[in-house]
């Protein structure tokens, strides 16, 4: 992997608060990288000191093989997308566009004008050139707020929450379109979010950052399905946390019985004694009358139910276990939804267990 982006043991003071606590990670050249975490974790942070709008207080920084102590914010290989996505609403999408090349005087008018025209194609905006900035939808100021950095042709593009003003629906696509324009263009993208579906859609590795420390650097497949710690487990998605106790690879579950784990179930070490199995929704599912068990099975009482019209979750007590469980099931053709009370079967398969030691 070719690092263009290089962080060492970098530390962040505010004063006696300690934002950043010896952040250390490599981000490839042409990678979407996204920074995940709660609100106050450090990831914002960390984009401002990659961006030079923050110093570091300790720790190095190199971006494409250079080391950024005390380089300037704009002498940097980056460009940054904010949250507010910081429209000029006086001037017109095009002149939006253009802002950032007013001081090349290496290019002519006519040059200019044929980079925002590259721009405004590679965010769907060809035509908007004279459409005023204040008469966008939120997605079309998104989408200007894009082409202004990408005329600058960074290495890096930095982006702060970029899709959390939008509707949901507006929101799905663009983190589509994000998807595509990173690789079409081909640069690197640094995404801050506190969006877990987000990240989880558009990145090749998701940092999770609680604290001002990275928890867990992964692809999403991995974070998801093997959480190095329940705190992980607990903030990516739905997962259930059942009380167990384990001697070697041996795991017995109250509601589930015993288990035999793989050391690829325990991310973080394996337990013995006293721990805690997470199991996801999607994982189990309800049997419908003689229908055969495709893995192990255990007999529950539907406790509360959500019909979300494709997909209802339903809370499954189980004898002995004092939260019930969360379960995911497709509303199929065919296939009715339970009722609160009703008694059912429901089935898992051992190998979707992560174990975390207590």
């Amino acid at each position: 992997m070719t690092a263009i982006v290089s962080l060492k043991d970098v530390q962040k003071y505010y004063g006696t608060y300690h934002a950043l606590r010896g952040v250390t990670l490599d981000i490839a050249q042409g990678e979407f990288f996204s920074l995940l975490g709660p609100s106050g974790c450090g990831k914002t942070t960390l984009l401002r000191t990659i961006a030079g709008f923050e110093d570091i207080s300790e720790g190095t920084l190199i971006l494409s093989g250079q080391n950024m102590a005390d380089v300037p914010a704009n002498k940097r290989p980056t460009n940054m997308v904010f949250q507010s996505y910081a429209i000029f609403p006086h001037l017109s999408v095009g002149e939006n566009v253009a802002f950032g090349l007013r001081k090349r005087s290496d290019l002519n008018t006519k040059e200019k004008a044929a980079l925002v025209q590259d721009a405004l194609e590679m965010v769907g905006l060809v035509g908007f050139e004279k459409r005023a900035a204040h008469a966008l939808s939120g997605g079309q100021r998104q989408r200007v707020a894009l082409a202004r950095a990408l005329i600058l042709k960074p290495k890096v593009l930095l982006l702060d929450e970029p899709l959390s003003a939008l509707d949901k629906k507006m929101r799905d696509q663009m983190q589509n379109e994000l998807r595509q324009l990173q690789r079409h263009v081909g640069i690197t993208f640094i995404l801050v979010t506190h969006d877990q579906e987000e990240a989880l859609i558009m990145s090749d590795r998701i940092a999770v950052m609680f604290d001002g420390e990275i928890a867990q650097l992964a692809d999403p497949q991995t974070l998801y399905r093997r959480p190095i710690s329940r705190r992980v487990a607990d903030f990516i998605g739905v997962m259930n946390f059942l009380p167990a106790n384990a001697s070697g690879n041996k795991i017995d579950i109250p509601g589930l019985g015993a288990a035999t784990l793989t050391p690829e179930q325990c991310p973080g070490g394996t337990p013995s004694g006293p721990c805690t199995i997470g199991i996801r929704p999607e994982t189990m599912s309800i049997l419908f009358g003689t229908e055969p068990a495709p893995a192990r099975e255990t007999n529950g009482t539907v406790h509360e139910l959500a019909y979300y019209g494709d997909m209802t979750y339903y809370d499954i007590a189980l004898p002995g276990v004092e939260k019930p469980v969360t379960l995911s099931m497709k509303n199929l053709v065919g296939r009715r939804v339970l009722e609160r009370g009703e008694s059912t079967r429901i089935s898992w398969d051992d190998r979707a267990l992560v174990a975390f030691a207590d």
